[in-house]
């Protein structure tokens, strides 16, 4: 397909070569966008080449020749990127047109050219200017082709020496005047010409036009053009030189701002065409409040001065705006240095100031000027650009971030330097000397710069790190929450002093010594304090160079104080005692025997404690604490200094009283039940049998004891007692979870989740949902009482029932409705017969007088009832009873006898028949009025004349004229069953009504044309208002037909779940709506890379090497939606649907991936929402009455008309909602020719609001002569243009974009992260005053989009709280649960976390962040605070999280609403998920030591502090303590057993029967199994779909192997955490978002998982097996189970999950292609440029550099830790039968000597290899041949002599293997050395073995298997069982697949 598209300017990046050589010829339109990048200026003319080629192919030809001679001129050396092959082509093209179209010309090109232009202007300019209704877009476009066809033809007459004629040189300047004008706009067209655009008629906007062009006053530089509308912002233009498109993009942005707030003010302003005072202050106020805030906090006067002049003062204040607006526009990377901007305000605010005040400079005499000002760009290239530099270069020093984050500054760093007031010594204009600007440069840079200049001054002028250096340890987790860390450490001191002395009970602290002993808790509080100061040192000694003396100073006095305590606190504590035993008797001894008294001890504390206890009080009262924090005045300064730094953020955090008493109690309960389970379970068991072991004795060792003389056997006793400890700080987590269940499941009970869950429930509440829907869809007027509060609102939510005469809340209801069930047929979720039952009359029929339910409610209750009259003769009061009961069927029998009469009513004209029918009609109401109808009328003919009634409405509904005469007999009919058999006695009028009237008296025949025919006369055909009738007619047909019950519509499963949700949210609490004028307004923005736009039909129909296409799979996992879409299109078969549909049918499949048109449609439903919500609020009775779709028709048919209401809606719909999607590469994709540029503009062509902002990148020319290019780079904003109209040809030429903003960079934008960088580029194109992130895996529907305007009103209202909300985080459904069970444990997890987990953290918890992306951003609040995210590279790696925290530290609010939700896909496949865990893990590394963690653990209360680390870093911690408390347990019992301790105290019940570590391990395998996760689960899909619906799900998961999948989980978290803490190495893992069918290969999973999971795994199960043959304990079944089972299932999880869970992992065909591959890899050589994927060298590599840039501390770790692995062959060598007589330690010399010599042989074995075998190969055999001899020979010795066993052989290598492991660690630890050696080599072989060996101990289980077909079926089934239920079998599809092909390929 041709390809075309791009504005005037494309530019982009370029990563691809420009294919441009191949495209040009291709296709007539594809070669106007791929221009390379810098011949960028060319591109409009082949636009209009492409334009004018249908109606003159020379014209075309001489803008293509134009466009080459333009192309030369630009870059005539052809240096740019792409040039050459661009130019090549083109000519190519243009010497085959020259040959074509030279024979067709009439005259010279120059003549051709005048006609042309002429004819051009006649036709198309001047017709459309003459036209009655101007097209600005059509006009705007034909004036920027004439002017191209103008400059083409001055240039065809410079080639012939033909002068231009006058008149085409007056029509070009008029031509060039309009352009001007007409240029292309966002939202607001802003020329002369605009008044008559429906949105300009707003009086809001015209009165912030007005204000805006109010320049009275201003003084403009002298020598300037005069420019039409100038307003105040051109004034600052071209004072301070900011760029033409940043002043247009922020002129609309300042307007539509004002006019939004200023609409929504009450009571309404008198004048209506002045801006409202009121807006501007508003908009005024949260604009500066951060800059106010940090002028007060740095103590400098704020340079907003304004006039007391009221004239002026609106001015001044939209002067002030506007500076700000300007600078944030042009900031680029700036953006995210919230105060850094304030610093450039504060100086350019003052500058203005002083030009508005009219100061004169006293230096020249002349009036003040700006510092930087004047000139073009003149802000971006001294302002921005110095600053953007130093953020470029820093970024360069993070070494892609694998630089220490010490040894460069990142964003919070540079920003925090302008927190101090150093950063006016910056000076304005800044001087470019200071220590800010100076950036040394990295050393692997320096060797390539030989300067010495450069080396000599950089490195020292390095300011370094500010207030906070990031520092890969685990000790930022006790530094960051050291108070919480502190408390357990002492709880524990206190509980072990209880339980160890006296009787253990915890009564016995009342007893005097006890409680002596109690006391020494403050002596250990004491030294964690000094712990704390020196780690504070220890930590910001990096940042020492820029940190103020005042904070240097305390952290000296911090330490120094906590040393003198840690002296104070012991030596008074010795002199409380009397006897003091042990270290308190040294003290005394030290300091003079004295005599104590308990009181010096007393005070002490209470000193020491005094601090403490003022906070506790200032907790209590939180106002005061925020007004302390918030002060400026000196002597609270120096109160809250010695607390906290003094910081510009995290001042004022604190909450309300009643959210204060809320978490408080939360967490006292929470911690009084772990420690009181902590005490009575782990602790008290433990003592007594430690006291025994201490007093047991032990002579006798099994190997050489180093301390044999070691007291109380203390090293048993840490063995015992660690793992207990570990969990004992570790068991908060599992608290937490089960608290938070409870707390989260009453909350959700209490705000409505799941009232209705089911259809049944939606059913029986379908009569108030009319109520609700009005209450709170539909804004009310203001004189409607407001909503009652209070506990009994709480507990009922009940709403008016509409009632049948309220016609308007009727026809909203319908409208709103019908609209949601129609949405819900075009995603296919229902079919036509579902939405026909589903839909409420559009077009009320006021003559019913009753509520028209949906069809849905009143199926089948028709015949029922008809049969139930069938035999009620006599029973009449049974059917009352009967019918008054069911409502539904009362209201069918209703309406039914409703419409019947309306239509037989209708279609009777002729007078007599009318008279009868009357009287018919009269009766039967006087029954029903008497409530004797059911006695009095005979019902038991009703059948027979329902059969009739039935027979006419179907010819009724086909409304033939030829249907004529039978509808008279049926109506004759259904009279005659009235008359004689329902109703007896005869009806007055029937009589003389017979068809002649005259037969008894005259025998004469009558003419024909005089018989009078009964019926004769029928209003039919219906001609008029036919859509209503058939409407009508067809809901009749449904009531009456319908036999069957609708129990099950809609039977999709989605589209149930929708309505429920949709209809319980209606009674849930939220704001009530306002009109969509009054409503606030929003952005949504979407930042996209390089994901699939639309599935592509190869893509979908390309079978993977099972043969399953994705759309056959789709296919199988949705069949209904598949059918219902085949149903929406009328095709039966596949087949021609591919070749007439085939962009539906890639739409089809991509709305059920995550695609980015998935994405779109979702967020377009918003504007179509907002649309008909603003029609019903606008349109008149009347216009209601007949609904939106005929407003909607009548605009398009009557275009010329006034603005139509459709118009105004669309409008009003601009002004409230914008949609930016941030397409970072489209220009790069533009021009190469990329499918999804294309696609991305087909969007912006179907969706003509959608804009699309993408970084474009073009190739300049030098300024100077040298050939070089530059590469320049802007912000640009893209729309699609209106498809033009070739003239004098009615084909239209395909659509294009149009470039509406075009902002100059000042270099590459993506310094940082990727996605918060494109965010921050595009977010300036945003407007409103709310912000929602949606990630491109999310979708939305549209009956959630009607609630949004009700969403951005809880920005108004305060949340329990002291401030309003500045995120509003939202619900979401993970729509991806379907695929396999894999994504529905995914996605039940997922659900849980953002539903119950969210909903506890905002309330009461308060503490929601912000987690991914539906949340709503307070716009303005954000954009002044640095943006809706941060951006440093690898510290901000979970992005999103830190926007939350960087809006609590700026004392934002988030909240949490459960009465919207949104769509989000998650992974699906095994490898997919474990790469987003390890993305998030190592995220949460990161989190770990930034200071954003740093500042909330020390800023939050207590309580507060706890839920923050429990929801954020404590959750990945407490999962890596638990897999710890494994390894320690096991390597504790390795300890016990191999020393030969366990057997000689195998007597002491402790060993043998110990309950405390029973309990702590069942807590570890609890949190193991992910019973954590479990929980909340279980709780949410309790509450939204019941809990036998729960409990049933988790029988099935468990079925389904989910502990399998939480404990492998569990391994990749605790690893990606764990090394990112220690060496880093975190990175952004993109996962993909496809779909899982397919099969990973072996060495995929191996390369995955082998360093995360198979090598811990292999550890744990040598652990176990060296345990199983020497360990003694644990004989009994329970403790048995309990302590090793887990262990081994974790073991044998980690080693075989990715098998398991591996579509297609146990078939034989499969499994030897993977061995072959694996084979094939781990063979292969490494080396330059062979990717890890290719060979194992390679990978292996790759997988330990980490190491190198991990630091002496990470370097250190590592080796240390692999010590662990030396103890196997310590223990186990003295357990062979050869040496189990001796201890001596010459054993392990030994044993070592073995392992050299062995090492040592293999390595000369391979130099003999390569040395030898060449030339001496016989020798070299002889040598091999030796040494295998010898070997075998002492082995037989070995056996023969000393009696070694099989045993010993199996110790042997188990001692061995775990040796050379640990060798092998270290030595990739210490790589540079061992280089150095020369052992390299070495070590690699001896790596690949050991991971030969891993590979085959992994392989063989799952080859053996593999043998077993059964394995096979039971895996599919178990990993697909979701989509089996929903008819997939993947067997079947294979084989169906296949032979579905071979019969299509005979046919």
């Amino acid at each position: 397909m041709s390809y075309r598209r791009g504005s005037d300017q494309q530019p982009q990046r370029r990563i691809l070569r420009t294919r441009t050589a191949g495209n040009l010829g291709a296709g007539p339109i594809l070669d106007s966008e791929v221009v390379p990048s810098s011949l960028v200026e060319i591109a409009p003319i082949l636009r209009v080449a492409n334009e004018v080629e249908a109606s003159n192919k020379r014209v075309a030809y001489l803008c293509r020749f134009y466009a080459f001679e333009q192309a030369h001129k630009l870059d005539p050396s052809s240096t740019g990127r792409g040039v050459r092959q661009f130019k090549t082509a083109l000519l190519q093209r243009l010497e085959k047109e020259n040959v074509t179209t030279y024979e067709e010309r009439k005259k010279s090109d120059a003549r051709e050219m005048q006609t042309f232009y002429r004819q051009y202007y006649q036709k198309y300019i001047e017709a459309l200017q003459n036209a009655a209704d101007k097209d600005r877009a059509q006009l705007a476009k034909a004036y920027q082709t004439a002017a191209v066809l103008f400059e083409v033809l001055k240039a065809v007459n410079r080639t012939e020496d033909l002068p231009v004629s006058e008149e085409i040189i007056q029509t070009h300047t008029k031509v060039e005047e309009q352009k001007q004008l007409y240029a292309p706009y966002n939202i607001l067209p802003l020329d002369p010409e605009s008044g008559k655009e429906a949105i300009m008629s707003y009086h809001e906007i015209q009165a912030a036009v007005s204000a805006l062009r109010n320049t009275r006053g201003l003084l403009w530089p002298k020598g300037r053009g005069i420019k039409v509308n100038e307003d105040i912002l051109d004034w600052l233009q071209l004072m301070f030189g900011f760029q033409k498109d940043n002043v247009e993009n922020q002129r609309e942005h300042l307007i539509l701002l004002l006019a939004n707030v200023h609409i929504r003010q009450v009571p309404k302003a008198d004048q209506q065409s002045k801006l409202d005072d009121r807006a501007l202050n508003e908009v005024m106020k949260k604009l500066f409040r951060n800059y106010k805030k940090w002028c007060k906090y740095l103590g400098r006067r704020s340079s907003l001065w304004l006039p007391t002049i009221q004239q002026e003062m609106q001015q001044h204040k939209l002067l002030y705006m506007g500076l700000y607006l300007l600078i944030w526009g042009e900031a680029a990377n700036l953006r995210f240095m919230p105060e850094c901007l304030c610093y450039i305000y504060h100086h350019m605010a003052f500058e203005l100031y002083g030009m508005l005040a009219g100061n004169v400079s006293p230096l020249t005499g002349e009036p003040v000027k700006p510092a930087y000002g004047g000139e073009n760009e003149a802000f971006l290239m001294k302002v921005v650009k110095p600053i953007y530099d130093v953020i470029a270069k820093e970024a360069k020093r993070s070494n892609k971030g694998k630089a220490k984050h010490s040894q460069w500054r990142n964003y919070d760093d540079l920003n925090e330097y302008f927190w101090s007031l150093d950063c006016f010594r910056l000076g304005w204009p800044m001087r470019v000397d200071s220590d800010f600007f100076s950036v040394p440069i990295p050393w692997e840079q320096r060797q390539v710069n030989k300067d010495e200049e450069n080396r000599g001054h950089a490195a020292d002028r390095w300011s370094g790190k500010t207030n906070f250096v990031e520092i890969r340890t685990f000790w930022h987790i006790f530094r960051s929450f050291d108070r919480m860390w502190s408390f357990y450490i002492l709880c524990l001191q206190a509980m072990i002093i209880i339980a160890w002395n006296g009787s253990g009970q915890l009564s016995s602290i009342f007893d005097g010594d006890i409680f002596k002993k109690v006391l020494s808790i403050f002596i250990t509080a004491a030294i964690l304090k000094l712990a704390q100061a020196i780690l504070d040192i220890v930590l910001c000694w990096k940042a020492r160079k820029v940190m103020s003396l005042h904070v240097k100073l305390r952290y000296i006095f911090k330490a120094i104080s906590a040393a003198a305590w840690v002296i104070v606190l012991p030596v008074t504590y010795a002199y409380s005692w009397k006897n003091p035993s042990g270290f308190a008797q040294t003290i005394k001894n030290w300091f003079g025997n004295g005599t104590g008294s308990p009181s010096m001890f007393i005070l002490a504390v209470f000193i020491y404690l005094s601090p403490n206890i003022l906070s506790a009080l200032l907790f209590v009262f939180p106002f005061i604490r925020r007004y302390l924090e918030r002060s400026n005045t000196g002597i609270v300064k120096l109160m809250m200094w010695w607390s906290q730094p003094r910081l510009f953020v995290g001042r004022g955090m604190q909450e309300g009283p009643i959210s204060l008493l809320k978490y408080t109690s939360f967490w006292v309960i929470l911690i009084l039940s772990k420690l009181a389970f902590s005490f009575y379970m782990e602790i008290k068991p433990l003592v007594g049998p430690t006291k025994a072991i201490m007093n047991a004795r032990v002579s006798v060792y099994r190997w050489h004891e180093f301390f044999p003389h070691a007291k109380n056997n203390i090293g048993v006793v840490i063995a015992i007692w660690s793992p207990i400890m570990l969990v004992y700080f570790m068991d908060t987590q599992i608290w937490y979870a089960i608290f938070s269940t409870i707390v989260g499941g009453i909350y959700g009970a209490f705000r409505r989740l799941g009232e209705i869950r089911t259809l049944e429930l939606l059913r029986s509440r379908f009569d108030s949902i009319p109520g609700a829907f009005n209450a709170c869809l539909i804004p009310t007027e203001q004189t409607e009482k407001k909503k009652s509060k209070g506990l009994k609102a709480t507990f009922s939510r009940k709403f008016d029932q509409v009632s049948s005469n309220k016609d308007k809340e009727s026809a909203r209801f319908a409208q709103l409705w019908n609209k949601i069930i129609t949405s819900l047929r075009e995603e296919d979720l229902i079919n036509n017969r579902e939405m026909d039952l589903m839909l409420v009359p559009y077009w009320a029929d006021p003559s019913l007088n009753l509520i028209q339910w949906p069809p849905f409610l009143l199926a089948s209750k028709i015949p029922i009832a008809v049969s139930m009259a069938e035999d009620s003769f006599g029973k009449g009061q049974e059917l009352e009873k009967r019918l008054s009961r069911d409502k539904y069927m009362k209201s069918a029998v209703q309406e039914c006898y409703a419409s019947f009469k309306s239509i037989i009513n209708f279609l009777v004209l002729g007078e007599r028949e009318k008279i009868v029918i009357q009287n018919i009609f009269q009766r039967v109401d006087e029954h029903i009025v008497n409530e004797d109808l059911l006695n009095e009328l005979n019902l038991s003919a009703v059948p027979s004349l329902y059969d009739r009634f039935v027979k006419l409405i179907e010819r009724l509904l086909d409304n033939k004229e030829e249907d004529k005469d039978s509808i008279v007999i049926l109506l004759l009919d259904m009279l005659e069953i009235v008359t004689r058999d329902i109703m007896e006695g005869e009806v007055e009028g029937l009589l003389d009504s017979s068809h002649g009237g005259s037969y008894g008296k005259d025998e004469r025949l009558t003419p024909l044309d005089q018989q009078y025919t009964f019926f004769g006369k029928l209003q039919f055909p219906v001609g008029t208002d036919i859509e209503a009738w058939t409407e009508k007619i067809k809901r009749l047909h449904l009531l009456l037909t319908v036999k069957e019950s609708a129990m099950d519509v809609p039977s999709n499963l989605d589209a149930r779940r929708r309505i429920s949700f949709f209809s319980n949210s209606l009674f849930m609490d939220m704001p009530p709506a306002p009109k969509v004028r009054n409503m606030m307004s929003f952005s949504v923005l979407t930042p996209y890379y390089d994901e699939p736009v639309l599935f592509s039909l190869n893509h979908l129909e390309e079978p993977n090497e099972d043969g399953v296409s994705i759309l056959f799979y789709l296919q199988k996992i949705f069949p209904d939606e598949w059918k219902n879409f085949l149903e929406r299109f009328g095709y039966k078969s596949e087949e021609k649907l591919r070749v007439e549909l085939e962009e539906e049918l890639r739409l089809w499949a991509s709305y059920r991936g995550q695609t980015l048109t998935k994405t779109v449609r979702g967020m377009m439903y918003i504007r179509q929402a907002l649309e008909l919500q603003a029609f019903l609020d606008m349109a008149k009775d009347e216009v209601l009455m007949k609904g939106y779709k005929a407003a909607e028709l009548e605009s398009k048919e009557n275009t010329t008309g006034e603005r139509s209401l459709w118009t105004q809606c669309q409008s009003l719909a601009d002004m409230k909602f914008t949609y930016v999607v941030s397409c970072q590469q489209y220009s790069i994709d533009k021009r190469s020719g990329d499918p999804r540029a294309k696609e991305i503009l087909k969007l912006m062509i179907k969706y003509p609001s959608l804009r699309v902002a993408y970084i474009d990148e073009v190739e300049e020319h030098s300024k100077d002569s040298s050939r070089k290019t530059d590469k320049v780079y802007y912000s640009a904003l893209v729309k699609a243009a209106l498809p033009a109209k070739s003239n004098d040809s009615s084909e239209t030429v395909q659509s294009l974009d149009q470039v509406i903003y075009k902002i100059k960079l000042p270099g590459p934008a993506i310094l940082g992260e990727g996605k918060p960088e494109n965010q921050n580029h595009a977010i300036i194109f945003t407007r409103g005053e709310g912000l929602q992130t949606i990630d491109m895996n999310q979708d939305n529907y549209m009956e959630e989009a009607f609630k949004m305007r009700n969403l951005l009103q809880e920005f108004l209202k305060r949340h329990d709280g002291p401030r309003m909300p500045t995120i509003l985080g939202l619900r979401e459904h993970i729509f991806t649960g379907s695929v396999s069970s894999l994504a529905w444990f995914m996605s039940n997890q997922e659900h849980s976390f953002v539903t119950i987990g969210q909903r506890l953290l905002a309330y009461p918890l308060k503490v929601r962040f912000h987690y991914g992306h539906p949340d709503v951003f307070d716009r303005l609040f954000h954009l002044t605070r640095g943006g809706v995210s941060k951006a440093s590279k690898v510290i901000n790696l979970s992005e999103d999280i830190f926007a939350g925290f960087n809006s609590t530290l700026r004392e934002g609010n988030v909240t949490h609403h459960e009465y919207i939700q949104v769509g989000k896909g998650r992974d699906v496949g095994l490898n997919q998920i474990s790469m987003f865990e390890a993305k998030i893990a190592a995220g949460n590394g990161e989190q770990t030591m930034s200071r954003d963690i740093y500042r909330l653990g020390h800023r939050f209360d207590f309580f507060r502090m706890l839920s923050c680390y429990f929801t954020t870093i404590g959750f990945y911690f407490s999962t890596l303590i638990t897999v710890l408390t494994v390894y320690v347990f096991l390597y504790g019992r390795l300890y016990l057993a191999l020393s030969g301790l366990e057997e000689s105290l195998n007597k002491q019940k402790a060993i043998r029967d110990n309950k405390a570590l029973q309990v702590a391990l069942a807590s570890q395998s609890v949190v193991q199994i992910g019973f954590l996760l479990a929980l909340p689960m279980l709780m949410e899909i309790g509450l939204e779909r019941g809990f036998r619906e729960a409990l049933s799900e988790f029988v099935l998961m468990q079925l389904q192997l989910a502990p399998v999948f939480f404990t492998f989980s569990l391994g990749t978290k605790t690893h990606y955490y764990g090394r990112t803490l220690l060496h880093g190495g975190a990175q952004y893992r993109g996962t993909g978002r496809g779909f899982v069918v397919f099969h990973a290969k072996f060495a995929d999973n191996y390369r995955l998982y082998s360093r995360s999971h198979f090598v811990k795994g292999i550890e744990l199960m040598i652990l176990l097996v060296v345990y199983h043959i020497f360990g003694h304990a644990y004989r009994g079944v329970v403790a048995y189970i309990l302590i090793t089972v887990t262990m081994w299932f974790m073991v044998g999880t980690w080693l075989f999950a990715p098998f398991l869970f591996n579509p297609s992992g146990f078939e034989w065909q499969k499994i030897v292609d993977d061995w072959t591959d694996w084979h094939k890899w781990i063979s292969n050589r490494g080396g330059i440029g062979v990717s890890p994927e290719k060979s194992w060298e390679s990978w292996w590599e790759k997988e330990h550099e980490h190491l190198r840039h991990s630091g002496k501390r990470g370097i250190a770790s590592e080796i240390i830790l692999a010590f662990r692995f030396f103890l196997y062959q310590y223990g186990l060598v003295y357990h062979l039968s050869i040496t189990d007589t001796t201890q001596n330690v010459l054993v392990y010399g030994v044993s070592w000597m073995i392992i050299f010599v062995i090492l040592g042989l293999m390595k000369g074995v391979s130099l003999g290899r390569r040395r030898l075998s060449a030339d001496f190969q016989l020798l070299f055999r002889l040598i091999e041949g030796s040494i295998f001899i010898t070997f075998l020979s002492i082995f037989i010795i070995l056996i023969a002599v000393v009696k070694m066993t099989i045993k010993d052989i199996i110790v042997c290598i188990l001692a061995v293997m775990p040796t050379g492991w640990g060798l092998l660690l270290i030595a990739q630890a210490c790589k540079p050395l061992i280089e150095k050696g020369g052992f390299w080599g070495s070590i690699r072989a001896l790596a690949r073995g050991y991971e030969v060996i891993m590979g085959l101990l992994l392989f063989t289980p799952v080859a053996f298997l593999a043998w077993f077909p059964f394995v096979s079926e039971f895996q599919t089934r178990m990993l697909f069982n979701q989509a089996f239920s929903r008819g997939l079998q993947i067997s079947r599809i294979l084989g169906g697949q296949r032979s579905d092909r071979s019969s299509n390929n005979k046919e």
